[in-house]
């Protein structure tokens, strides 16, 4: 069976909470000319996933799955293959479990990363809702934050999924998983929680990473002043 090149965690322009250059179909378009063979797009609170978008996607060989990071108790969880409308209230971290479904995934992203609105400690007693452990593109020989993901995936039997997260096309395709499936999204969803899949990195440079986190912290400031003046 083919291993399947996909990414679970990414941003687009029409994110309304990131402020990013390129589209959902500039990204697909990446996406195919870097051999992958599935992308989810997984935009702050609101998912983006149309038939038109599903078809653009199929035109270039690729299987767009639904997706969407939500906010629960001010952290992040990304889902993919949701069945639920994004509530414009938000969640709380109890309503995993209800939001959960059989083909769906919830996975953790960037759990110990600052800055991030990550769960850090609080990815433990979550683990039963947690079907995966996010390895994210921002690490190198310096600094690996991913680490402590990793351990806490390896002892509560989790698997890991590589994703870019990206906000930045230089970013996609520099982490990314390999899942051993057939090309549909419930075959890979439940390939996934059975452990067969695989990460596959390379570390940024540390000026990419610089450069990145003095963008995040820049747009954070900005968008906290707009939120204070409104």
């Amino acid at each position: 069976m083919k291993k399947l090149k996909i990414d679970f965690h990414t941003h687009t322009r029409e994110d309304r909470k990131d402020f990013i250059h390129y589209t959902a179909r500039d990204l697909i378009d990446a996406a195919a000319a870097r051999g992958f063979d599935a992308l989810a797009i997984t935009n702050h609170d609101m998912l983006l996933f149309t038939p038109e978008l599903e078809r653009y996607a199929a035109g270039k060989g690729i299987l767009l799955i639904p997706g969407i990071e939500i906010t629960a108790d001010d952290c992040h969880v990304v889902i993919i293959n949701p069945r639920f409308a994004p509530d414009p209230k938000g969640y709380t971290l109890a309503d995993l479990q209800r939001l959960a479904h059989e083909d769906s995934l919830i996975i953790a992203p960037h759990p110990f990363f600052h800055l991030f609105k990550s769960l850090k400690a609080r990815l433990f007693p979550l683990l039963g809702q947690i079907d995966a452990v996010e390895f994210t593109c921002y690490h190198n020989s310096l600094l690996n934050l991913n680490k402590k993901g990793v351990l806490a995936a390896r002892e509560h039997g989790k698997p890991l999924v590589g994703n870019s997260d990206s906000h930045k096309l230089k970013q996609f395709g520099m982490t990314y998983t390999l899942v051993e499936s057939e090309k549909n999204i419930p075959a890979i969803v439940q390939a996934v929680k059975a452990g067969r899949c695989e990460v596959r990195t390379r570390p940024m440079s540390v000026w990419t990473m610089l450069r990145i986190i003095i963008d995040f912290l820049t747009f954070e400031r900005a968008r906290r002043l707009i939120d204070r003046r409104a």
